[in-house]
Order: structure tokens, then C-alpha cells, then sequence
């Protein structure tokens, strides 16, 4: 590990507190996938990210990133494979703030090491529905809330709506109910069910439903490949446009 990384993780258990305990969820489902070092060598690549997203990865970074301006203080809720956090630190740049938060310690080091060169950004543990150090001008929620039960769910996009203030917004790309003649359509529903047992919740509702003060924020969702994913932005509205609109 070089000097730069060294300082990052120290800095950050210096910095940030007791460690978060690993939730049951994420050891009893998804340790094959984040927490052993083989597999995240070999699923942090860009040409198996590219497969698991059916060639979308790149597509959907850019329409998160596009939400997203220089000089922003940013927050992404989770680290994730592939170039999405180093992209977000290219787009706030020198003069922005991008923290990645993952709570679990080998995604924050994996995470660490590729923003490398990007002092504009830094990873640190946390939890998701408690990230701290806020408020932040945007938050990218990024295929997290498939992979989490929906009692937390609820918990995380919460917090991740408290995390902006007015004017502020909240980008969230995730998958999402196909269309009816969608040829992945039964692929999918088996990778729900054998691979993802919470994408079922996520893609059968709607995320503005795990917020318990939706009417704060103006939705808007847009779906890409035939319905299997979405981006739904959450901008917090304005307090004298939400009296307004409360008046009505």
C-alpha cells in the first residue's frame, strides 16, 4: 500500500470514530461479493461491471454524473465497483468535495485506492442511514438500495434526504421493473431471487415510498433499457415554495 493510502486509512481511523458493525444482511448475503479480497480483485473490473450491468455501466455513470456540477460538495452513499467515484470526483473537481462512504473497511481501502490522485475526494466508514459530516450540496445513491432489506431501506433514504438542504437533491440509479415484453425480463427475476433477494421491494414500489416526508422534496424518475434501470432525482423543495404548495 503507498504512503498516500496509508494516510487516507489512518486518517480515517483517527478521524471518524468506532467502526460501524457489519449488518447480518451484508455477511449472510453479500460476503461472496464485498468483504473476501479475491472477489472484489476480480468484480472491481471495468469489463465485469460492464457484463453485470448488460454493457449500461457506462451509460448510467454518465447520467448520474450529469446531475452533479464543479465546486459541489458531494456524498456517495456506498463505494461501488468500477469508475463511478473517481468519475464524481472529476466532475466537482478541485474545488469540490466528493466523500464515499461504505460500511464495510475492505470497500472504504478498495475504494481509497482508486482515488489516488483525486485530493478533491476521500473514503471513510459509514453507515449509510447514519453517513454524518453533512449537510452536502447532492447525494449519488448508486445500486445500493437493491442490496439492502427494506426496513433499512427506509432507514437510508431518510437519511440520505436529511443529508441536503433546501435546493439541494438527492440522484438515485438503481434497477427497476422491466417492461412486460423485456427479454431479460425472466433472466432478472432469477437474479432477484437467487442473487438479490432485496432488488424485489426496490423494483415492486417506489423509492419516493421509503421516504416518510416525500412531500419535502420534487420527484422526478427517468428508466433506461427497456425499464431495468432507473434514476429518480429527490431535489429538496424550497421552504417558501413547499408553503406555497402546502396553500394549495
Amino acid at each position: 500500500m503507498d504512503g498516500g493510502v496509508d494516510a487516507a486509512l489512518a486518517y480515517r481511523k483517527e478521524g471518524e470514530g468506532q467502526e460501524p458493525e457489519l449488518p447480518d444482511y451484508l455477511v449472510d448475503t453479500y460476503s461472496w461479493a464485498y468483504l473476501r479480497p479475491r472477489s472484489i480483485a476480480f468484480l472491481d473490473n471495468p469489463l465485469i461491471v460492464s457484463s453485470i450491468l448488460w454493457g449500461n455501466f457506462r451509460r448510467l455513470v454518465r447520467t448520474a454524473c450529469a446531475e452533479f456540477h464543479p465546486g459541489q460538495s458531494i456524498l456517495q452513499a456506498a463505494s461501488v465497483y468500477g469508475s463511478l467515484s473517481a468519475d464524481l470526483a472529476r466532475t466537482v473537481g478541485r474545488h469540490g468535495r466528493l466523500e464515499v462512504i461504505d460500511i464495510a473497511p475492505q470497500q472504504v481501502e478498495n475504494c481509497e485506492r482508486k482515488l489516488v490522485g483525486l485530493p478533491q475526494a476521500r473514503a471513510r466508514l459509514a453507515d449509510a442511514a447514519a453517513p454524518g459530516s453533512g449537510p452536502y450540496d447532492a447525494v449519488c445513491c448508486f445500486f445500493l438500495l437493491h442490496e439492502i432489506p427494506d426496513d433499512y431501506k427506509h432507514a437510508v433514504v431518510d437519511a440520505l434526504l436529511d443529508s441536503v438542504p433546501p435546493g439541494g437533491k438527492v440522484v438515485f440509479v438503481d434497477y427497476h421493473k422491466t417492461v412486460a415484453l423485456h427479454p431479460l425480463r425472466g433472466v432478472m427475476h432469477l437474479v432477484f431471487r437467487y442473487l438479490e433477494p432485496f432488488a424485489f421491494g426496490l423494483v415492486n414500489g417506489e423509492i419516493k415510498d421509503f421516504a416518510s416526508r416525500a412531500d419535502d422534496f420534487a420527484w422526478q424518475k427517468q428508466t433506461y433499457f427497456g425499464g431495468l434501470y432507473q434514476k429518480v432525482v429527490a431535489r429538496r423543495i424550497e421552504p417558501a415554495l413547499a408553503f406555497a404548495h402546502a396553500a394549495e
